[in-house]
């Protein structure tokens, strides 16, 4: 082999060298391309799936502004602690019964102060008829004392108070046991909650066993995130655009 020839030889090596090189950096080059697209596609697949648990947090946030409105139609309110009928309706009877027997107590005791007051009332009573008596003996046997007289008159005007007083009272007992018996109304209405409150609940126990299946549900099949159709759910990516997707990539 001359001299000539193992130049030409060498200059066709390195040509060949050269195209090799950039051969496996167009194919680098694709690799990462793919592997950008790739990534792009997951990360759309990822905020899609994020987008629930998102939805759920927004839906805990608005359960805390919830205010119930009459005039509000949608949304319904959330399922918190002061959204939940028997539980309030609970709430509601407990604390209603317990108030009303404190009034009950209440109103014993006011009855019991006016039935002590009504007897101390005729103990003063029973003392001012005798000084009645006695001022009237005392003043029809000594007529020129002026004291004997004025004071029967004081002790005559006395025993009208004190007639005054006990009338009072017991007009005021009587008030109080007219009190009682319409308290007897709030024992009723609570009477009538409570049968609400078995009735929501004889309901609630027919619609959970008309509702009953025999699949255990975290053994189901997960729901469709998108079917044909659906309008709300239309940006979201298919198994069909992620297949796609690959078949592509593997052409190139």
């Amino acid at each position: 082999m001359t001299q000539e020839e193992l130049d030409a030889l060498m200059a066709g090596g390195l040509d060949d060298l050269e195209d090799a090189k950039d051969d496996a950096s167009q194919e680098t080059a694709d690799v990462k391309e793919d592997i950008d697209e790739v990534a792009e596609v997951a990360e759309a697949i990822s905020a899609k799936t994020a987008e629930p648990q998102s939805t759920v947090e927004n839906i805990s946030k608005q359960g805390e502004n919830y205010r119930v409105s009459a005039d509000g139609v949608w949304p319904p309110p959330p399922p918190t602690e002061d959204h939940k009928m028997v539980h309030q309706l609970d709430d509601v009877t407990r604390d209603s019964e317990e108030k009303a027997t404190q009034m009950f107590d209440k109103l014993e005791t006011i009855n019991n102060f006016f039935m002590d007051a009504e007897s101390d009332s005729n103990s003063l009573k029973d003392a001012i008829n005798s000084n009645i008596e006695l001022f009237t003996t005392l003043s029809q046997k000594f007529p020129n004392i002026a004291a004997f007289s004025e004071a029967l008159e004081k002790n005559n005007a006395l025993l009208g108070t004190i007639d005054n007083i006990i009338g009072n009272l017991q007009m005021g007992q009587d008030e109080i046991m007219m009190a009682m018996d319409m308290m007897q109304y709030q024992d009723i209405h609570r009477q009538k909650i409570e049968r609400v409150i078995n009735v929501m609940r004889a309901l609630s126990k027919y619609m959970n066993t008309l509702f009953e299946g025999k699949i255990d549900d975290d053994k189901r099949v997960g729901s469709a995130v998108h079917i044909a159709g659906d309008t709300t759910t239309e940006n979201l990516v298919s198994n069909d655009d992620i297949e796609a997707l690959i078949e592509s990539l593997g052409k190139k």
